[in-house]
């Protein structure tokens, strides 16, 4: 039964789940102020594919590896569009810009649609961004148009040590239909090196009850959903914290 999800297409799209930790990594910066203008000509220099720009004006041992990181997603997405806004931060020395990744590409005669939303937290040292850190990531890469009726319950920050639940959810399950998926946990510095084996999903979707690190950081789940009108892969980060 699963074989009619055709799950060999994944190789073809190289099972983008590993575009997914790009965004997850901190980047350094610009200005000593955050003004409007430099939002504006980073979201220009990202939507440009303005490397040079981005070089210049990042901190020199991060050059090389974020101009190698932006280029992968640019070669998987090469029409994708970055949005940058400015939030409002209430802790000391840090400054929040909301960043929204948006794509598509055709594989095998299917569009695949990239959505990205996560918020950037950071300082500014030395007139450069420094201590980078994302909060509230959530990505999907799906193929179905969205017709498959689904929801994600995976909370934002986890108390250290506690138990918590994910729950990926088909809200109209398939009756005799096998569905096919699977969820897992990466560290970032492993990420590259796991893979995720699909398991046939008969109760409707993916239920899951974790418990958080015993340390603050932060926890990424990856999973995939393969259903009769498409699949969906999808990255979430989850902040592990002392106190909420």
């Amino acid at each position: 039964m699963i074989n009619m999800f055709n799950l060999n297409l994944f190789k073809n799209i190289g099972v983008p789940l590993y575009l997914l930790i790009y965004l997850i990594i901190p980047y350094s910066a610009i200005t000593q102020t955050l003004k409007v203008d430099f939002i504006r000509n980073l979201e220009k220099s990202l939507n440009a594919r303005d490397l040079e720009f981005i070089r210049n004006n990042f901190r020199n041992d991060e050059n090389q590896k974020i101009a190698k990181q932006f280029s992968k997603i640019i070669n998987d997405f090469p029409e994708s569009k970055w949005k940058i806004k400015r939030l409002k931060s209430n802790i000391p020395n840090k400054d929040i810009l909301q960043i929204k990744v948006s794509g598509e590409k055709l594989v095998n005669g299917e569009i695949h649609i990239l959505e990205s939303n996560f918020d950037y937290l950071f300082s500014i040292v030395n007139g450069k961004i420094d201590e980078g850190i994302i909060k509230n990531l959530f990505t999907t890469i799906r193929n179905d148009d969205n017709k498959i009726d689904i929801s994600f319950k995976i909370p934002d920050r986890v108390l250290t040590g506690s138990k918590y639940d994910i729950d990926i959810i088909l809200n109209k399950p398939l009756e005799e239909v096998i569905i096919a998926g699977a969820i897992k946990p990466h560290q970032v510095n492993s990420f590259f090196e796991q893979e995720i084996l699909l398991e046939p999903l008969a109760s409707g979707g993916i239920f899951k009850i974790t418990r958080a690190p015993s340390k603050p950081g932060i926890e990424i789940w990856s999973g995939i959903i393969a259903h009769p009108k498409g699949m969906i892969t999808f990255t979430k980060s989850i902040d592990i914290v002392d106190e909420i």
